[in-house]
């Protein structure tokens, strides 16, 4: 899992030249509870054919060459990376866009986690 290889990935396309923007996430585990709370670990589950049908939406979005995503699952520690998502497109508006609604739903819709309090 490595930020850098998936731009590298993106930026060996031969229509790269298309591309006026690369945006990147990059989630990590946070020592505390949304509510303060500190934690040791986390565990994550995702469901993969779920992920597979939100990146290949995205993909089909005006201006969008091409959707990454990475999400490491089981058991994580604190600063640990737990998902990369690198979003290339056209300009800067279809290439926010999709990768703030791709997070979000990703979010909501593919990862479940399990935090383990200190």
């Amino acid at each position: 899992m490595e930020l850098a290889d998936m731009i590298k990935k993106i930026k060996s396309r031969p229509d790269f030249h298309k591309v006026g923007m690369i945006l990147c996430h990059n989630g990590v585990v946070r020592g505390t509870t949304r509510d303060g709370k500190p934690i040791s670990e986390l565990t994550v589950k995702v469901d993969r054919l779920r992920l597979e049908t939100i990146v290949a939406e995205a993909k089909r979005r005006p201006g969008i060459l091409d959707v990454l995503v990475e999400i490491r699952e089981g058991l994580l520690h604190v600063g640990d990376d737990i998902m990369l998502i690198v979003v290339a497109g056209d300009i800067r508006e279809n290439v926010s866009a999709t990768l703030l609604d791709t997070l979000n739903r990703i979010k909501a819709e593919v990862t479940k986690k399990d935090e383990r309090l200190l």
